[in-house]
């Protein structure tokens, strides 16, 4: 079993990442900076999950989980990389599964220097860390965001990605542009992550499932965007976790027949390669509110509005090479994805 670092373990990914891999065995130590961005009571919700108790928790001290004996939390910004540094040298860490960053497109519209700070500067300070301390794989998460103004569906990470329209998507891009510069000069493997809108239990309170199902619950108008002509490709969370899990395993090696001559945008001859994580099954917005409604018992009241600046209409994700590499597939159907999820969110709000 492997020593794992996890960035981002009070986030919606990392806490489910974190119990699936110290319930196989792996010792695992979490970071996380525990920023405002949203509801702090769920950051600490699933803290808690992991038995990491709020009033244990102090800057830069690692902190032994009550319930995983293989399980220890530090709160910790990646931008501090002198501290960053250090933790790496005592713990001397196998592998790295990078989820932290600063989320969201629409907040990127109104706070861009705080996607610099978390994504930019902070993840140059991780690959810095991981260059310095032999680890063995570096997998982190990208996003469907990076396909911007692409069309041809479904997106395949074999096309170029050159045109995003929120700089948090551009920040996403640049990860993954980074990363290939550390595989390439350092031999560092590294795998990009291009999640598809994930949802599921303790997912995150900006996201459409959780504001839509508060506001239903709360007989409060939700805001249906570009007049619903939408489609996502939801994505449970347990089927993202599972496909992260499958790709850390399996540090790339290099793409041996990759040309410069005809350049691959997912591989190199670099150990670095990028993976699209989602259902393959892109659902349209009005059925998807149709089912939260089923769920909740209760219809919505909607307030339709148009298109948002840095928003796509569409995405769907082409997971052949998950499949062709990875024997792995996303397939968790939205019925049960969406029960899931309205069961613990009534359970954790008490409605």
């Amino acid at each position: 079993m492997a020593k794992i670092l996890i960035t981002g373990t009070a986030g919606f990914i990392g806490f489910h990442l974190a119990k699936k891999l110290l319930n196989r065995g792996d010792e695992v130590v979490g970071l996380d900076s525990i920023n405002d961005y949203y509801d702090l009571r769920v950051k600490y919700g699933r803290l808690s999950e992991t038995g990491i108790l709020k009033d244990s928790i102090e800057y830069n001290k690692l902190v032994q989980s009550e319930y995983y004996p293989k399980y220890r939390f530090v709160k910790l910004q990646l931008e501090d990389s002198e501290n960053l540094n250090k933790l790496f040298e005592d713990e001397k860490f196998d592998k790295v599964v990078n989820l932290a960053a600063q989320a969201g497109v629409r907040y990127s519209l109104e706070n861009p220097r705080a996607y610099i700070d978390s994504n930019i500067i902070g993840f140059v300070n991780l690959l810095e860390a991981c260059r310095h301390n032999d680890i063995k794989h570096l997998s982190y998460a990208s996003s469907s965001s990076v396909y911007g103004l692409n069309e041809t569906m479904p997106f395949s990470t074999h096309h170029n990605v050159d045109h995003p329209i929120s700089l948090y998507a551009a920040s996403k891009k640049s990860n993954e542009l980074m990363a290939h510069t550390y595989s390439h000069l350092f031999g560092l493997p590294t795998t990009g992550l291009r999640f598809f809108t994930v949802y599921g239990p303790w997912g995150r309170p900006d996201m459409a499932l959780f504001l839509f199902t508060e506001g239903i619950l709360k007989n409060e108008a939700i805001n249906i965007f570009n007049n619903g002509e939408m489609s996502r490709d939801f994505t449970y969370i347990d089927d993202i976790v599972e496909g992260v899990t499958r790709v850390n395993d399996n540090p790339p090696e290099g793409n041996q027949s990759w040309t410069g001559r005809e350049p691959d945008p997912a591989t190199s001859k670099a150990p670095y390669t990028i993976y699209n994580i989602g259902n393959n099954a892109p659902v349209k917005l009005m059925d998807f509110i149709s089912t939260i409604e089923r769920y909740l018992g209760k219809e919505a009241k909607k307030n339709f509005m148009p298109m948002q600046p840095g928003d796509v209409s569409s995405t769907y994700a082409n997971v052949e090479d998950l499949i062709q590499n990875l024997d792995y597939k996303p397939s968790t159907s939205l019925e049960y994805g969406i029960k899931k999820f309205t069961e613990w969110y009534r359970e954790f709000y008490k409605v």
